[in-house]
């Protein structure tokens, strides 16, 4: 099985198909010289404890039946056609490589606005971010979208700098972060407290920071404390309703939750456009005795200014998005370029498209699945979730696997892998790194983060981490 991506789908999908089918083969290939994905790149550096399914995936690592394949381009150095010769299956797990974007005036003119995903990968050490250079010398930061990443990204500005100098985060993020001046944070959302993705644990965390208020919610925008709720959303309304204990004329810097807002525009001013402002229109609830349901509606209020608020540094935070591989077509593999997925069966079993153009679902016929073609993650479900969800449908998808090899169904011819693969002519001058290479590039970041105290410092350019090999 030739596994595309080796973050948490792909090796949570590898483990459960060697568990399943005896003598299985995995040839995971990579992009980077790194493997690890999202938990290596993603996972917030104050949250070491998330990255502890590392664990479980060196055990998978382990075998002798398993090939790490870093440092090749799928699609790239390696046409997605020529794998089809060599594998029984070929999984998809490349995950979600851009981010949603509001297409509203001034986004793309003004500088000072950055994708709350490229920020996360520049302070993770993520190699094409690495010259990202965000300018954080405004006492305002504002940041669009209320998910998780989107308070990652607050916690991030204003934690304490000798708290995140502990963690792998690095280096050249920490000297930019040890000299902002960011005092306040925006976290603004569509919709209200209720319908908010983020999840109690990192609202709680933000709450609890030393020496951070919580600007109080205005309480006619939670529900009443009689309504009666299921467990988790009373939790988060109680949380809400607390606040924080830091009082604001004892704080050293601040942030509040905005609601019922949406972007409206960036404002600029000079040559080359420097933020200035970013404007919101004002939302209500579409139907009020709705306010508690968390897939409430809104509507914006008409005949009112906007609400503008002045800040020269701004995040977008509102969803990432997988995007189709070069050479899928090849294998007649369709992508819905608006969900940014895979089409599938809900399983992970790739489907070609139905006549009416509409993308398969659990009631998929089987006359319409591609043989030996699968998917698991957010390429095939979308980015959302928790590393907990990703395994659970990786799980689903290596069943459907598993299933289909036991009931003898078609797959793809097969062959000798990555053994044959490896002398292809596209790879003549690409050095490919193994499982045994990485763990050097391992240790040798465990040793830089040593003599500064820390984890790891992390290599952020493939040169780098390759001349670890030389």
């Amino acid at each position: 099985m030739a596994v595309i991506g080796s973050g948490p789908a792909g090796f949570y999908t590898a483990y459960k198909v060697m568990s399943s089918i005896q003598d299985a083969v995995i040839d995971m290939y990579e992009y980077l010289p790194v493997p690890f994905g999202l938990v290596r790149f993603g996972v917030a550096p104050d949250h070491p404890e998330v990255k502890n399914c590392q664990d479980k995936f060196c055990e998978v690592a382990s075998s002798p039946n398993f090939n790490f394949i870093g440092n090749v381009d799928i699609g790239g150095d390696l046409p997605i056609g020529t794998l089809k010769d060599h594998y029984n299956v070929i999984l998809f797990t490349y995950g979600a490589s851009q981010d949603r974007k509001l297409g509203i005036k001034g986004e793309d003119e003004c500088e000072g606005i950055y994708s709350a995903r490229d920020f996360v990968g520049w302070y993770n050490g993520l190699p094409k971010h690495s010259n990202l250079e965000p300018k954080l010398d405004c006492n305002t930061a504002v940041i669009i979208g209320q998910g998780n990443v989107a308070l990652d990204v607050a916690r991030t500005l204003l934690t304490d700098i000798d708290v995140l100098r502990k963690t792998d985060m690095t280096e050249q993020a920490l000297a930019t972060l040890s000299q902002h001046k960011i005092k306040h944070v925006h976290v603004i959302g569509r919709r209200g407290p209720m319908q908010a993705s983020f999840t109690i644990k990192e609202v709680r965390e933000l709450m609890n920071l030393p020496g951070v208020a919580f600007d109080p919610i205005e309480q006619s925008l939670l529900p009443p404390p009689t309504k009666k709720l299921p467990r988790t959303p009373k939790r988060m309304l109680s949380l809400l309703r607390e606040g924080s204990s830091t009082q604001k004329d004892t704080a050293n810097k601040s942030w509040s939750l905005d609601f019922l807002q949406s972007p409206h525009e960036f404002v600029g001013h000079g040559l080359p456009k420097q933020l200035g402002a970013v404007n919101f229109l004002r939302n209500r609830y579409q139907y009020p005795d709705e306010q508690s349901e968390p897939k409430a509606k809104v509507t914006q209020i008409i005949n009112t200014l906007p609400n503008s608020i002045h800040a020269s540094v701004a995040f977008r935070s509102i969803g990432y998005k997988s995007v189709p591989l070069p050479g899928l077509k090849d294998l007649g593999i369709p992508f819905d370029e608006v969900r940014g997925v895979i089409s599938n069966d809900y399983y992970g079993r790739i489907t070609a498209v139905s006549p009416l153009g509409h993308f398969a679902d659990k009631d998929t016929n089987d006359n319409d699945i591609l043989p030996g073609l699968y998917c698991a993650g957010w390429v095939k479900r979308g980015p959302a979730g928790v590393i907990a969800n990703t395994m659970e449908d990786a799980f689903a998808t290596a069943e459907a696997i598993a299933s289909d090899w036991e009931a003898k169904k078609s797959f793809l011819p097969g062959g000798d892998g990555w053994d044959a693969l490896r002398r292809s002519p596209a790879l003549c001058k690409r050095k490919a790194v193994s499982w045994e290479d990485w763990l050097q590039i391992d240790a040798a970041e465990k040793a830089r983060g040593k003599v500064k105290g820390k984890v790891r410092e992390k290599f952020t350019s493939v040169k780098e981490m390759l001349s670890v090999l030389e």
